[in-house]
């Protein structure tokens, strides 16, 4: 009879556990969306280079009938009425972006693999998971009006990118290489891009994103 009394009440703790370890949170992960691409470290292809507009139509053609498909006002609408944001929208925004950016590093001339739909390749993009418990419900109707001085910010960089790519473009053609200070430039834009993206229109995270081009 002891016995039994002893072996109910160690189920019992058992239960109490397993009840406490499921009900901890999750440790938050970054604030902000990060973004990075590994530096080619052998002398890039000068034929694809040197068509490289050419050689981005069929993909661009690709992205251009998914990007339609970003899910925005769906997300914003779900925040607002229901204070949620299910997963699978996340996960389909943040592998659109990451098909976007790897055109987007080809087009740049960053790396010489062609984009893939869904391989990561040499590119590193990942999102902050939403909480919504955390994340605060009507933000969303605002997020894109609080991000206007990035935009300013961000046309004014890309014509920046506009200029060293060019230059990349004869650099690459002459010597193969792709100068590590204006990759690391052309990357840093792109990784501001990647962090408003992700707080104004794929609304994953309430914290505003950092006025600089490094991680």
């Amino acid at each position: 009879m002891t016995s039994s009394r002893c072996s109910t009440c160690e189920r019992a703790s058992q239960r109490r556990n397993l009840g406490t370890t499921m009900a901890i949170s999750p440790q938050p992960g970054p604030a902000h969306a990060t973004f990075d691409v590994a530096y080619p470290d052998h002398e890039l292809n000068r034929l694809t280079t040197f068509f490289r507009l050419f050689v981005l139509i069929p993909i661009v053609i690709v992205f251009a009938l998914l990007r339609t498909g970003l899910l925005f006002l769906p997300v914003v609408a779900m925040l607002v009425f229901r204070h949620k944001y299910p997963r699978w929208w996340f996960e389909f925004n943040r592998e659109l972006m990451r098909f976007a950016a790897r055109i987007e590093i080809y087009a740049e001339l960053l790396t010489d693999r062609y984009p893939s739909t869904d391989e990561a390749q040499n590119l590193s993009l990942e999102l902050p998971e939403p909480d919504t418990e955390r994340l605060n419900r009507w933000l969303p109707l605002v997020k894109w009006l609080l991000a206007i001085p990035h935009y300013i910010a961000l046309v004014f960089l890309y014509i920046g990118v506009v200029v060293v790519v060019v230059i990349a473009w004869f650099v690459i053609l002459f010597t193969g290489r792709y100068p590590q200070g204006m990759f690391d430039y052309v990357v840093g834009v792109v990784r501001w891009h990647v962090r408003v993206i992700a707080y104004a229109l794929v609304l994953v995270t309430d914290s505003y994103p950092p006025f600089r081009l490094g991680a």
